[in-house]
């Protein structure tokens, strides 16, 4: 049975505009899955096993770096000269993350409170918690600030006070002692006669009240009304908004709790978050893309305006009262102790802060903190958040301990909390997120290609079957012409 080559051809060229068809229609709906299926998996919901374990786990292994500036001419500072540090550690600790106490509420929204311990990693740190270093004083220094403006004789009973419990201007103690608490005699008492004075009960220290704490009640969206609403704080402690500030702008919970944000980010899209920690919601901006182990990223940064003053930043003015650009005052929230926040070193400060103090040494490199993090998602897959303690310290008459200091916003220490996605989490983020989606793109453009190929090769077959059926159009069955075509001579002989 002979092959009809032309319908052959036709049958070919359909079949290649099919193909081409499919392959358009995947090219639409293909990344519509895809976004599909990363909203059901964003959404905080007990069904999505993996994701709400990453949620209430935090699997991803975080550890706090810490850095101490020891003081190496203490009684020089009394004297009046200007203080000298060096920077000692880090001292890493494991961090473990849980969240307990999760209630789920009708207006799809969920609560929690996140309780975090912290573990001694000696093999990653650069010394020992028996290490001693020297650093202010807070309970004397501190308060001598606090204790500025009170009547002379209260000052001069409060250096009295400092006396008899042998409290001096600087404290030189192991590492462990003032991460985690000392024994002082003064704290006992402040804490038996002035109950509430002091952030803790027991032991002082300066990460005393962290372990084995909670960050407070979070009630946060579930994203399940809206994924563009995902991890966004409803309310922290049962406040919408806080009561440290002095304006409405500073005093909003704006953003998420700093674990995660909603998905489909783009390079406009800042990454706002409360911490509780800072007494206030920061936002970070969009810096650059790049790549984490073939997956793609957003690089946020922080923007010099974060911890400007109001003088240079109108904004911030309600975070007042101010000193130099680049420091935080956090007295609102902690007790009223001269306390500021910055970034390590005064990255990103006023340039007055550094010529004050000697030994500092800033870079972008080292003290800048950013999020990596997974635009399509809005998973981070590496932090690194750098924040640096500080302490005003000034004379204060009446109050001998504080000799001839001069007026300095000083450093005592810096540390990084930081973590990053890897082994199998990052395995499975992989290949779902970069291969799955290659695999997609390379089949609809497969499918397109294939087809226009088809097309194409069938189209010329099909030219050339029409091209020879024209060019012997008066054949015989045998090949052979006919009668009238052999010879016209013949033609005429008959006639």
């Amino acid at each position: 049975m002979a092959i009809n080559k032309a319908k052959v051809a036709i049958g070919f060229i359909v079949a290649g505009v099919l193909t081409v068809f499919f392959g358009t229609v995947l090219s639409f709906v293909g990344p519509l899955i895809i976004d599909d299926q990363i909203v059901k998996n964003t959404v905080i919901d007990p069904k999505n096993e993996m994701s709400y374990t990453m949620w209430k786990d935090v699997p991803v292994p975080f550890y706090m770096s810490v850095y101490f500036f020891n003081v190496l001419n203490p009684k020089e500072i009394l004297s009046g000269e200007k203080p000298m540090v060096e920077q000692r550690g880090p001292y890493v600790y494991r961090k473990r993350i849980q969240k307990d106490n999760i209630t789920f509420h009708p207006n799809d929204t969920v609560s929690y409170r996140e309780y975090r311990k912290y573990f001694f990693e000696p093999s990653m740190s650069a010394g020992n918690e028996s290490d001693v270093v020297t650093i202010p004083n807070m309970l004397v220094l501190g308060a001598a600030v606090m204790m500025e403006n009170m009547p002379w004789a209260v000052r001069l009973m409060i250096s009295a006070t400092f006396k008899t419990f042998k409290e001096g201007p600087f404290l030189t103690k192991t590492v462990g002692e003032l991460m985690w608490g000392y024994d002082s005699g003064l704290v006992d008492f402040l804490n038996k006669y002035l109950p509430g004075m002091l952030p803790s009960s027991g032991k002082f220290g300066l990460f005393a009240e962290f372990n084995n704490s909670n960050t407070g009640l979070f009630t946060i969206f579930t994203g399940q009304d809206d994924i563009r609403n995902v991890h966004k704080v409803d309310s922290w402690n049962g406040l919408t908004e806080l009561n440290y500030w002095q304006t409405p702008q500073c005093n909003m919970i704006n953003g998420t709790a700093g674990q995660m944000w909603p998905p489909f980010m783009t390079k406009e899209t800042t990454l706002p978050f409360y911490s509780p920690d800072a007494c206030r919601s920061m936002e970070l901006v969009y810096q650059r893309e790049g790549k984490m182990k073939g997956i793609p990223l957003y690089r946020y940064v922080a923007p010099k305006t974060l911890f400007a003053n109001g003088t240079d930043y109108e904004p911030n003015e309600g975070f007042c009262p101010c000193r130099q650009s680049g420091l935080l005052n956090v007295s609102s929230c902690r007790h009223n102790s001269p306390v500021f926040i910055s970034h390590p070193h005064f990255f990103n400060a006023d340039p007055v802060l550094l010529d004050t103090v000697r030994g500092l040494h800033p870079t972008e490199e080292e003290h800048g903190l950013f999020i990596d993090i997974h635009p399509q998602t809005g998973v981070p897959l590496n932090v690194s958040i750098r924040l640096q303690l500080n302490l005003l310290m000034k004379r204060v008459s009446g109050i001998t301990e504080t000799g001839r200091i001069s007026e300095v916003v000083m450093p005592m220490i810096w540390f990084e909390e930081s973590g990053y996605i890897d082994g199998p989490i990052l395995t499975t983020f992989y290949t779902n997120l970069v291969v799955l989606p290659g695999v997609m793109e390379f089949m609809q453009y497969g499918f397109i290609a294939l087809g226009l190929a088809t097309i194409i090769i069938a189209s010329v077959v099909h030219h050339r079957v029409k091209r020879s059926k024209c060019d012997g159009g008066g054949a015989t069955p045998d090949g052979s012409t006919s009668t009238e075509e052999k010879d016209p001579l013949l033609q005429d002989d008959m006639e």
